[in-house]
Protein backbone atom coordinates (compact mmCIF):
# COMPACT_ATOMS: atom_id res chain seq x y z
CA UNK A 1 0.00 0.00 0.00
CA UNK A 2 1.05 3.42 -0.67
CA UNK A 3 0.38 6.57 2.40
CA UNK A 4 -2.63 7.34 0.70
CA UNK A 5 -3.97 4.11 0.20
CA UNK A 6 -2.64 3.33 4.40
CA UNK A 7 -4.26 6.48 5.64
CA UNK A 8 -7.71 5.85 4.08
CA UNK A 9 -7.59 2.74 5.05
CA UNK A 10 -6.51 3.53 8.87
CA UNK A 11 -9.18 6.37 9.06
CA UNK A 12 -12.09 4.15 8.60
CA UNK A 13 -11.10 1.96 11.17
CA UNK A 14 -9.95 3.98 13.97
CA UNK A 15 -11.52 6.43 16.26
CA UNK A 16 -10.56 10.07 15.27
CA UNK A 17 -9.13 10.74 18.84
CA UNK A 18 -5.90 11.75 17.22
CA UNK A 19 -4.85 15.01 15.17
CA UNK A 20 -2.64 13.04 12.92
CA UNK A 21 -0.50 14.31 9.95
CA UNK A 22 -0.22 12.94 6.82
CA UNK A 23 2.70 10.65 7.10
CA UNK A 24 2.95 6.67 6.71
CA UNK A 25 5.87 5.47 8.49
CA UNK A 26 6.57 2.10 8.06
CA UNK A 27 10.57 1.69 8.78
CA UNK A 28 13.70 3.66 9.66
CA UNK A 29 17.01 3.13 10.89
CA UNK A 30 18.36 5.49 13.66
CA UNK A 31 16.95 9.22 13.73
CA UNK A 32 15.73 8.13 10.48
CA UNK A 33 12.42 6.95 9.22
CA UNK A 34 10.55 6.19 5.81
CA UNK A 35 7.37 6.40 4.47
CA UNK A 36 5.51 4.10 2.52
CA UNK A 37 6.82 5.92 -0.45
CA UNK A 38 10.11 5.94 0.03
CA UNK A 39 10.65 9.79 1.17
CA UNK A 40 13.20 9.88 4.19
CA UNK A 41 13.08 12.21 7.55
CA UNK A 42 15.24 12.98 9.87
CA UNK A 43 13.25 12.71 12.93
CA UNK A 44 13.77 15.27 16.07
CA UNK A 45 10.95 13.56 18.13
CA UNK A 46 11.73 10.01 18.18
CA UNK A 47 8.02 9.21 18.67
CA UNK A 48 7.75 11.38 21.56
CA UNK A 49 10.58 10.61 23.14
CA UNK A 50 10.00 6.75 22.98
CA UNK A 51 12.47 5.56 19.87
CA UNK A 52 15.49 6.56 22.74
CA UNK A 53 17.93 4.47 20.46
CA UNK A 54 16.24 5.10 17.41
CA UNK A 55 14.66 3.23 14.74
CA UNK A 56 15.52 -0.55 14.51
CA UNK A 57 18.72 -0.60 16.52
CA UNK A 58 20.38 -3.69 15.67
CA UNK A 59 21.03 -4.48 19.31
CA UNK A 60 17.94 -3.33 20.66
CA UNK A 61 16.40 -5.55 17.91
CA UNK A 62 17.96 -8.66 18.02
CA UNK A 63 17.31 -9.14 21.67
CA UNK A 64 13.58 -8.19 21.31
CA UNK A 65 13.34 -11.15 18.47
CA UNK A 66 15.52 -14.14 20.72
CA UNK A 67 13.34 -12.99 23.55
CA UNK A 68 10.07 -13.55 21.61
CA UNK A 69 11.33 -17.05 20.44
CA UNK A 70 11.57 -18.07 23.62
CA UNK A 71 8.67 -16.58 25.53
CA UNK A 72 6.25 -13.55 24.42
CA UNK A 73 4.32 -13.51 27.56
CA UNK A 74 4.68 -14.82 31.38
CA UNK A 75 1.67 -14.41 33.94
CA UNK A 76 2.25 -12.32 36.83
CA UNK A 77 1.35 -15.40 39.00
CA UNK A 78 4.92 -16.70 38.23
CA UNK A 79 8.29 -15.16 37.47
CA UNK A 80 10.43 -14.69 34.29
CA UNK A 81 14.39 -14.04 34.13
CA UNK A 82 14.16 -11.10 31.99
CA UNK A 83 12.08 -8.88 33.96
CA UNK A 84 14.30 -10.21 37.35
CA UNK A 85 17.41 -8.77 35.33
CA UNK A 86 15.28 -5.98 34.03
CA UNK A 87 14.22 -5.25 37.63
CA UNK A 88 17.01 -5.17 39.52
CA UNK A 89 19.75 -3.77 37.16
CA UNK A 90 17.10 -0.45 37.13
CA UNK A 91 16.72 -0.33 40.69
CA UNK A 92 20.87 -0.18 41.11
CA UNK A 93 20.86 2.34 38.70
CA UNK A 94 18.47 4.58 39.88
CA UNK A 95 19.40 3.89 44.04
CA UNK A 96 15.72 3.08 44.33
CA UNK A 97 14.59 -0.40 46.39
CA UNK A 98 11.63 -1.78 44.37
CA UNK A 99 9.55 -1.59 41.23
CA UNK A 100 6.14 -2.12 39.85
CA UNK A 101 5.90 -3.13 36.56
CA UNK A 102 3.13 -1.07 33.68
CA UNK A 103 2.82 -0.21 30.19
CA UNK A 104 2.52 3.35 30.02
CA UNK A 105 2.97 6.46 31.96
CA UNK A 106 -0.39 7.34 32.83
CA UNK A 107 0.01 3.37 34.27
CA UNK A 108 2.92 4.31 36.09
CA UNK A 109 1.36 7.76 37.37
CA UNK A 110 -1.88 5.67 38.91
CA UNK A 111 0.53 3.90 40.82
CA UNK A 112 2.38 6.27 42.59
CA UNK A 113 -0.94 8.04 43.16
CA UNK A 114 -1.63 4.75 44.99
CA UNK A 115 1.30 4.36 46.88
CA UNK A 116 0.70 7.40 48.20
CA UNK A 117 -2.55 7.69 49.19
CA UNK A 118 -2.34 4.02 51.00
CA UNK A 119 0.93 4.78 52.50
CA UNK A 120 -0.96 8.19 53.92
CA UNK A 121 -3.86 5.94 55.15
CA UNK A 122 -2.14 3.28 56.38
CA UNK A 123 0.29 5.73 58.58
CA UNK A 124 -2.70 7.73 59.74
CA UNK A 125 -5.82 5.88 59.64
CA UNK A 126 -7.25 9.42 57.71
CA UNK A 127 -9.54 8.91 54.51
CA UNK A 128 -9.00 13.09 54.22
CA UNK A 129 -5.63 12.76 54.35
CA UNK A 130 -5.50 12.37 50.06
CA UNK A 131 -5.04 15.58 48.43
CA UNK A 132 -2.00 15.45 46.10
CA UNK A 133 -0.60 18.74 44.79
CA UNK A 134 0.28 19.11 41.27
CA UNK A 135 1.47 21.65 39.58
CA UNK A 136 -0.28 23.72 36.54
CA UNK A 137 0.33 22.71 33.16
CA UNK A 138 1.37 19.96 34.40
CA UNK A 139 0.61 16.52 32.57
CA UNK A 140 0.63 13.14 33.93
CA UNK A 141 -1.98 11.35 31.86
CA UNK A 142 -4.54 10.72 29.98
CA UNK A 143 -6.44 8.08 32.19
CA UNK A 144 -9.34 9.83 34.35
CA UNK A 145 -7.39 10.07 37.40
CA UNK A 146 -4.31 11.15 35.80
CA UNK A 147 -6.28 13.91 33.90
CA UNK A 148 -7.18 14.88 36.96
CA UNK A 149 -3.55 14.93 38.21
CA UNK A 150 -2.70 17.10 35.35
CA UNK A 151 -2.40 20.98 36.25
CA UNK A 152 -4.24 22.31 32.51
CA UNK A 153 -7.78 23.45 33.03
CA UNK A 154 -8.73 22.11 29.27
CA UNK A 155 -8.14 18.73 29.89
CA UNK A 156 -10.62 19.15 32.59
CA UNK A 157 -13.63 18.54 30.60
CA UNK A 158 -16.48 16.30 28.47
CA UNK A 159 -15.09 13.28 31.23
CA UNK A 160 -17.08 14.18 33.81
CA UNK A 161 -17.06 13.45 37.31
CA UNK A 162 -13.22 13.63 37.99
CA UNK A 163 -11.30 12.16 40.68
CA UNK A 164 -11.16 14.22 43.10
CA UNK A 165 -8.40 14.84 45.57
CA UNK A 166 -6.07 17.09 43.63
CA UNK A 167 -4.74 21.03 43.60
CA UNK A 168 -2.84 22.90 41.91
CA UNK A 169 0.40 25.25 42.15
CA UNK A 170 2.28 27.32 39.59
CA UNK A 171 5.50 26.26 38.87
CA UNK A 172 8.57 28.19 40.87
CA UNK A 173 5.66 29.71 42.90
CA UNK A 174 7.11 28.84 46.55
CA UNK A 175 5.01 31.00 48.10
CA UNK A 176 1.89 29.37 46.52
CA UNK A 177 2.99 25.78 47.41
CA UNK A 178 3.39 26.72 50.82
CA UNK A 179 0.06 28.02 51.14
CA UNK A 180 -1.07 24.99 49.51
CA UNK A 181 0.21 22.58 51.93
CA UNK A 182 -2.31 21.45 54.92
CA UNK A 183 -3.50 18.52 56.59
CA UNK A 184 -4.95 16.84 53.81
CA UNK A 185 -2.46 16.45 51.58
CA UNK A 186 -0.76 13.51 51.57
CA UNK A 187 1.95 14.31 48.53
CA UNK A 188 3.79 16.62 45.90
CA UNK A 189 3.77 15.22 42.47
CA UNK A 190 5.89 17.14 39.88
CA UNK A 191 8.06 16.64 36.69
CA UNK A 192 11.24 18.43 36.77
CA UNK A 193 10.68 19.77 33.25
CA UNK A 194 6.99 20.15 32.42
CA UNK A 195 6.90 18.85 28.46
CA UNK A 196 3.44 18.67 27.58
CA UNK A 197 3.39 22.38 29.32
CA UNK A 198 5.75 24.04 27.58
CA UNK A 199 9.37 22.45 28.33
CA UNK A 200 9.48 24.36 31.16
CA UNK A 201 12.16 23.49 33.69
CA UNK A 202 11.74 24.10 37.41
CA UNK A 203 13.87 26.16 40.05
CA UNK A 204 16.57 24.93 42.01
CA UNK A 205 15.07 27.09 45.00
CA UNK A 206 11.45 25.36 43.98
CA UNK A 207 12.13 22.09 44.11
CA UNK A 208 14.11 22.25 47.47
CA UNK A 209 10.94 23.73 48.44
CA UNK A 210 9.46 20.79 47.53
CA UNK A 211 11.85 18.82 49.42
CA UNK A 212 12.09 20.71 52.74
CA UNK A 213 7.94 20.86 52.97
CA UNK A 214 7.82 16.58 52.33
CA UNK A 215 10.48 16.01 55.03
CA UNK A 216 8.35 18.86 57.60
CA UNK A 217 5.04 17.66 56.75
CA UNK A 218 5.72 13.63 56.23
CA UNK A 219 4.41 13.81 52.47
CA UNK A 220 5.88 11.48 49.63
CA UNK A 221 7.23 13.33 46.94
CA UNK A 222 6.73 11.95 43.59
CA UNK A 223 8.54 12.50 40.57
CA UNK A 224 7.11 12.01 36.76
CA UNK A 225 9.89 11.22 34.81
CA UNK A 226 8.15 9.37 31.99
CA UNK A 227 9.94 12.04 29.56
CA UNK A 228 12.59 13.31 31.52
CA UNK A 229 13.66 10.22 32.24
CA UNK A 230 16.13 7.35 30.57
CA UNK A 231 18.82 9.90 29.41
CA UNK A 232 16.26 12.20 27.57
CA UNK A 233 18.28 14.92 29.70
CA UNK A 234 21.56 13.41 29.39
CA UNK A 235 21.70 12.31 32.49
CA UNK A 236 20.01 8.98 33.42
CA UNK A 237 17.27 10.83 35.62
CA UNK A 238 16.61 14.63 35.63
CA UNK A 239 16.65 14.46 39.67
CA UNK A 240 20.35 14.12 39.17
CA UNK A 241 20.86 17.82 38.25
CA UNK A 242 18.59 19.11 41.43
CA UNK A 243 20.74 16.87 44.19
CA UNK A 244 17.19 15.03 45.11
CA UNK A 245 16.09 11.76 45.63
CA UNK A 246 12.38 11.61 45.79
CA UNK A 247 10.19 8.37 47.26
CA UNK A 248 8.59 7.52 44.11
CA UNK A 249 9.88 7.77 40.51
CA UNK A 250 7.76 7.29 37.64
CA UNK A 251 9.48 5.80 34.16
CA UNK A 252 7.98 5.01 30.73
CA UNK A 253 8.48 6.63 26.84
CA UNK A 254 12.46 5.82 26.32
CA UNK A 255 12.60 3.42 28.79
CA UNK A 256 11.35 0.18 26.73
CA UNK A 257 13.46 1.61 23.64
CA UNK A 258 10.06 1.73 21.61
CA UNK A 259 7.89 -1.09 23.06
CA UNK A 260 5.02 -0.15 26.00
CA UNK A 261 6.39 0.15 29.56
CA UNK A 262 5.76 1.87 32.63
CA UNK A 263 7.56 1.25 35.64
CA UNK A 264 6.78 3.37 38.99
CA UNK A 265 10.07 3.27 41.45
CA UNK A 266 9.91 3.32 45.04
CA UNK A 267 12.32 3.96 48.02
CA UNK A 268 12.46 3.25 51.95
CA UNK A 269 8.61 2.82 53.34
CA UNK A 270 6.97 3.28 49.74
CA UNK A 271 8.82 -0.16 48.56
CA UNK A 272 6.72 -1.96 50.94
CA UNK A 273 3.37 -0.09 50.27
CA UNK A 274 1.51 -2.22 47.44
CA UNK A 275 0.62 -6.00 49.18
CA UNK A 276 -0.81 -8.88 47.43
CA UNK A 277 -4.53 -7.92 45.56
CA UNK A 278 -3.48 -4.01 46.30
CA UNK A 279 -2.26 -3.42 42.32
CA UNK A 280 -1.89 -5.32 39.31
CA UNK A 281 -0.63 -4.96 35.39
CA UNK A 282 -1.75 -7.86 33.08
CA UNK A 283 1.14 -7.41 30.74
CA UNK A 284 3.14 -5.29 33.50
CA UNK A 285 6.89 -6.93 33.53
CA UNK A 286 6.39 -8.49 29.90
CA UNK A 287 9.37 -10.56 29.17
CA UNK A 288 9.65 -8.89 25.35
CA UNK A 289 9.59 -5.47 25.99
CA UNK A 290 11.82 -5.85 28.96
CA UNK A 291 14.37 -7.71 26.77
CA UNK A 292 14.66 -4.30 24.98
CA UNK A 293 14.54 -2.38 27.68
CA UNK A 294 17.66 -4.35 29.34
CA UNK A 295 19.57 -3.21 25.87
CA UNK A 296 18.34 0.19 26.71
CA UNK A 297 19.52 0.09 30.13
CA UNK A 298 23.07 -1.71 29.10
CA UNK A 299 24.11 1.53 26.73
CA UNK A 300 22.67 4.20 29.41
CA UNK A 301 25.24 2.51 31.83
CA UNK A 302 28.31 2.94 29.39
CA UNK A 303 30.46 6.04 30.67
CA UNK A 304 31.50 6.51 26.90
CA UNK A 305 27.90 6.39 25.85
CA UNK A 306 26.90 9.23 28.33
CA UNK A 307 29.85 11.63 27.51
CA UNK A 308 29.03 11.41 23.82
CA UNK A 309 25.79 11.93 24.77
CA UNK A 310 25.75 15.17 26.78
CA UNK A 311 28.73 16.49 24.13
CA UNK A 312 25.83 15.70 21.37
CA UNK A 313 22.97 17.71 23.99
CA UNK A 314 25.01 20.50 24.22
CA UNK A 315 25.91 20.97 20.28
CA UNK A 316 21.88 20.36 19.39
CA UNK A 317 21.21 23.14 21.82
CA UNK A 318 23.89 26.18 20.29
CA UNK A 319 22.58 24.73 16.91
CA UNK A 320 18.79 25.68 17.57
CA UNK A 321 20.44 29.12 19.43
CA UNK A 322 22.05 29.83 16.13
CA UNK A 323 19.30 29.31 13.93
CA UNK A 324 17.12 32.83 12.87
CA UNK A 325 13.97 33.54 14.40
CA UNK A 326 14.37 32.08 17.65
CA UNK A 327 13.95 33.86 21.10
CA UNK A 328 14.91 31.49 23.47
CA UNK A 329 15.98 27.46 23.98
CA UNK A 330 14.25 25.75 27.35
CA UNK A 331 14.75 21.98 28.65
CA UNK A 332 17.78 19.95 29.60
CA UNK A 333 19.57 17.43 27.02
CA UNK A 334 18.07 16.48 24.12
CA UNK A 335 14.73 17.62 25.55
CA UNK A 336 14.37 21.53 23.81
CA UNK A 337 11.53 24.10 23.74
CA UNK A 338 11.98 26.54 21.24
CA UNK A 339 10.62 29.57 21.47
CA UNK A 340 10.27 31.80 18.00
CA UNK A 341 10.06 35.02 16.76
CA UNK A 342 6.70 36.09 14.45
CA UNK A 343 6.61 32.32 13.47
CA UNK A 344 3.44 29.35 14.49
CA UNK A 345 5.49 26.53 15.76
CA UNK A 346 2.75 24.48 14.22
CA UNK A 347 3.35 26.47 11.33
CA UNK A 348 7.38 25.21 11.24
CA UNK A 349 6.13 21.59 12.48
CA UNK A 350 4.20 21.65 8.85
CA UNK A 351 6.69 23.14 6.61
CA UNK A 352 9.35 20.87 8.24
CA UNK A 353 7.40 17.60 7.58
CA UNK A 354 7.03 18.95 3.81
CA UNK A 355 10.89 19.09 3.54
CA UNK A 356 11.59 15.85 5.39
CA UNK A 357 12.08 16.78 8.98
CA UNK A 358 9.97 15.35 12.25
CA UNK A 359 9.75 17.75 14.62
CA UNK A 360 7.15 18.32 17.48
CA UNK A 361 4.93 21.47 19.36
CA UNK A 362 4.24 22.22 23.45
CA UNK A 363 2.32 24.99 23.75
CA UNK A 364 3.44 27.51 21.67
CA UNK A 365 6.74 26.28 21.45
CA UNK A 366 8.82 23.82 19.25
CA UNK A 367 9.83 21.07 20.74
CA UNK A 368 12.55 18.54 20.41
CA UNK A 369 13.16 14.83 21.67
CA UNK A 370 15.60 13.00 18.96
CA UNK A 371 16.80 9.91 19.78
CA UNK A 372 19.74 9.63 22.18
CA UNK A 373 21.46 7.70 18.74
CA UNK A 374 21.26 11.02 16.69
CA UNK A 375 24.22 11.79 14.85
CA UNK A 376 26.04 14.91 14.62
CA UNK A 377 25.31 14.72 10.39
CA UNK A 378 21.83 14.08 11.09
CA UNK A 379 21.58 16.88 13.61
CA UNK A 380 22.96 19.46 11.08
CA UNK A 381 20.75 17.84 8.53
CA UNK A 382 17.91 18.87 10.50
CA UNK A 383 19.00 21.96 11.27
CA UNK A 384 19.68 23.06 7.65
CA UNK A 385 15.60 21.99 7.06
CA UNK A 386 14.75 24.26 9.63
CA UNK A 387 17.30 26.99 8.92
CA UNK A 388 15.09 26.98 5.66
CA UNK A 389 12.22 26.92 6.91
CA UNK A 390 12.59 30.00 8.97
CA UNK A 391 14.43 31.94 6.45
CA UNK A 392 11.82 31.23 3.62
CA UNK A 393 8.60 32.09 5.49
Amino acid sequence: MDSKEIIEKYNSAVIGSYGRLDLALESGSGAQGCNADGKKYIDFGSGIGTNSLGYADSEWADAVSEQAHKAQHVSNYYYNSTAAEFAVKLTKMTSTDKIFFGNSGAEANECAIKIARKRSFDKYGDQNRTTIITLVNSFHGRTITTLSATGQDHFHNYFFPFTPGFKYVEANNIQALRQAVDDTVCAIMFEFIQGEGGVNVLEQAFVDEIFSLAAKHDLATISDEVQTGVGRTAKLLAAEYFGVKPDIVTLAKGLGGGLPIGVCLTRGEYASVLTPGTHGSTFGGNPVVCAGGLVVLQRLSDPEFMGELEKKAAYFRRSLEALPRVKSVSGLGLMLGVELDGMAASDVLQKALDKGLLVLTAKTKLRCLPPLTITYEQIDAGMAILREVLEND
